[in-house]
């Protein structure tokens, strides 16, 4: 290992190359201060801001924020920026603040009393000033790091005693418990409150990570939440005040029948957590379809219902085993993208850290739902990233009224979204057809329920629709738009099949029905038979799961679809059969 004061290793310089490498978007400008409107979170001018942020933890016993034993700050900020999150949810315990032999140390001794010294030696490394800092100093570094990069901050008391989160007793759960002293944790909360009243992109505070175990109640909830939030508001009237909910924050019904009564408003915000594991033989041995349907209806029941209520839930945990070998992962993912790009969610992806200095007992342990490897060197997966940057851009709210809504065909499982095929052609099919693409450079679709018609809202005066052709091959648009291959229905338990009734082609699967599909290119649109509509429990549909959302963006810039229509079909009418 390199002494501090020797240049970076070759292999160190390629890393940190790498990670700035994996730029996605400029950083927006950051707004300093949010409050809510309705279900939204806006900035001080009332225009809509999405939390699209990151988790990265330190909560656990070394209670410095992970990964700086791999890269410099400085670099993994740059990195959360680039990848397209403009948040970070970072984690801290209780104890930090409110326990003198914990708080009292330095980085150093805190790696030392653990005897992590592969780890202190790679601090000593890559972020040789944290070495002497105290913790809560070594926090406020960190913190300022994302603030130069353009990232906002939502502090999350994650548990009390640094460790791992989160079991029934360990002790942390819920007030009363071994740790888990309510007036301790008041004081804590106050602490971090003024302690980072002064860093800008500091602009929110969540109560505490997931209440549970056999303690948790309403009454009690009801009792410290609402203290704790005035507490942080009374410190630091700026920020967001996040609660979350009982039985590992996956359940908020009790709001419904007993709103929460606070002193001040337009600055609180709930939260809830959505995993596979929360309902694993819901999607292990169901239906694909249909355990999406019960497990989304499930946590809106719990939690979601609340936006319809006008307060902001943030699904501030939800996230996969990146390496794409877990099953029921898979099934949940496209379920939840499909949610959240539907109600156009606030959330925060678990986790960025590709590994830790110490979980559980193991040194140096690989985090499989890490955004970063385990060397904080490269994406680990750069398919998943690049899904959930599909989540990143909002699509409606304050301030966002640049067009009448229209829909978006979202495809989930690759996070893009239909659009005509690129480039002009000399057949019609082809020029007609449709492949994915980014949803930045979505049309803009209509659909009507009643005529069950699924057309381009900028056809130029053309009437046209989208119609399947037969399985196996494009969807198109054409004008003959009156028949059964262009009538479009939902016709799946999860909502998120698309198909037409296509009786008389006997290539046509469940009842003659033709779902829109991804070839095996990955890229064009097609139909065929529809799968997994019931009762199948082993097949997976979710290359034929589109969600039509709704946004109010302005729709790209580019040339109008009638213009990229041979001129046969720029002149048709429409033909009812």
């Amino acid at each position: 290992m390199s002494s501090p004061s020797s240049p970076p290793a070759p292999w160190l310089l390629a890393c940190v190359v790498a990670l700035l490498a994996c730029h996605h978007a400029a950083a927006a400008a950051m707004p300093t201060t949010l409050s809510t409107s309705s279900r939204w979170v806006v900035d001080e001018r009332g225009n809509r801001v999405k939390l699209a942020c990151v988790n990265w933890p330190s909560h656990l016993e070394p209670m410095l924020a992970e990964g700086l034993g791999k890269q410099p700050v400085g670099a993994i900020a740059a990195a959360v920026a680039s990848m397209g999150f403009n948040c970070v949810r970072l984690t801290w315990p209780t104890f930090l603040v409110t326990n003198a032999s914990y708080g009292d140390l330095t980085v150093a001794e805190s790696f030392r009393r653990l005897n992590l010294t592969e780890s202190l030696a790679g601090i000593t490394v890559n972020n040789p000033s944290f070495v002497d800092l105290k913790l809560i100093e070594a926090l406020k570094a960190v913190v300022r790091s994302l603030g130069d990069n353009g990232v906002m901050v939502i502090l999350d008391n994650h548990l009390s005693k640094p460790g791992w989160c989160c079991s029934n007793t360990d002790g942390n759960g819920f007030f009363g418990d071994t740790y888990f002293d309510p007036g301790v944790w008041v004081q804590g909360l106050k602490t971090m409150a003024d302690t980072f009243a002064a860093f800008p992109n500091v602009v929110g505070m969540s109560l505490r990570n997931e209440l549970r175990g056999p303690r948790q109640n309403a009454n009690d909830w009801y009792k410290y939440m609402q203290l704790g939030a005035e507490a942080v508001h009374a410190a630091n009237p700026r920020v967001l005040v996040i609660l979350s909910g009982l039985s590992f924050d996956n359940d908020l019904a009790f709001l419904n029948s007993r709103p929460i009564n606070l002193t001040f408003t337009g600055k609180a915000a709930f939260e809830v957590h959505w995993y596979s594991f929360s309902n694993s033989q819901e999607w292990g041995s169901g239906n694909a379809n249909q355990a999406c349907a019960r497990v989304s209806a499930g946590v809106s029941r719990r939690a979601l219902y609340l936006l319809d209520k006008g307060w902001p839930v943030i699904l501030s945990e939800f996230g996969v085993d990146n390496r794409g070998g877990n099953a029921n992962d898979n099934r949940y993912y496209g379920c939840a993208a499909a949610v959240a790009a539907d109600l156009d969610l606030d959330w925060a992806l678990w986790a960025l850290q590709g590994s830790y200095y110490l979980r559980e007992g193991v040194l140096g342990l690989d985090e499989v739902y890490g955004v970063l490897d385990w060397a904080w060197c490269k994406p680990r997966n750069a398919t998943a990233l690049r899904r959930v940057q599909a989540l990143q851009r909002p699509l409606r709210g304050p301030g966002l009224a640049e067009a009448a809504p229209y829909a978006v065909l979202f495809h989930p499982v690759t996070g893009m979204c239909a659009l005509r095929r690129r480039g002009a052609a000399s057949e019609a099919s082809e020029a007609a057809a449709l492949e994915l693409g980014p949803c930045g450079e979505t049309e803009a679709w209509e659909y009507s329920a009643e005529q069950q018609r699924l057309a381009p809202r900028d056809a130029g005066g053309s009437p046209l629709c989208l119609r399947a052709e037969g399985a196996g091959r494009p969807a198109s648009l054409g004008a003959s738009c009156g028949d059964a291959m262009a009538r479009w229905r939902l016709v799946s338990d999860s909502k998120l099949h698309l198909a037409v009734n296509a009786t008389s082609s006997s290539a046509a699967g469940d009842g003659g029905l033709l779902c829109l599909d991804v070839d095996a290119d990955g890229r064009s649109v097609v139909t065929n038979p529809c799968r997994c509509l019931s009762g199948d429990n082993s097949c997976d549909p979710e290359s034929q799961w589109f969600k039509m959302v709704t946004s109010t963006r302005s729709v790209a810039g580019k040339e109008t679809m009638l213009a990229q229509l041979p001129s046969k079909l720029k002149n048709g009418k429409i033909r009812s059969l």
